[in-house]
């Protein structure tokens, strides 16, 4: 996920560390499951001057790669505009 991360692409991780900075730096937003106040994608999003939402508990098993986003960091909001559709084939779709 990370390496594939380009200029813009909104970031949505579990929580940051430094090891991932230069997604950090990549992303026009920062959403993740866990953080505060003080946490580390928080501090890092204030430096970088890109809008940031932590401590959304389940947003990585909600967006998928390819979603379209809207991100309102101001009232802690985020709004999936398109769900990318799934490449290949699905389970659900296989029929004997």
């Amino acid at each position: 996920m990370i390496a594939k991360m380009k200029d813009g692409d909104i970031l949505v991780t579990e929580t940051t560390s430094p090891e991932i900075m230069p997604a950090c730096k990549k992303a026009s937003a920062i959403l993740t499951n866990q953080g505060g106040l003080l946490s580390h994608a928080a501090i890092v999003s204030r430096e970088l001057n890109i809008p940031c939402i932590v401590g959304l508990e389940d947003i990585t098993h909600l967006i998928n790669d390819g979603d379209i986003l809207e991100v309102d960091a101001n009232n802690g909001f985020v709004k999936i505009i398109k769900k990318e559709k799934k490449k290949g084939v699905l389970k659900n779709e296989i029929h004997p």
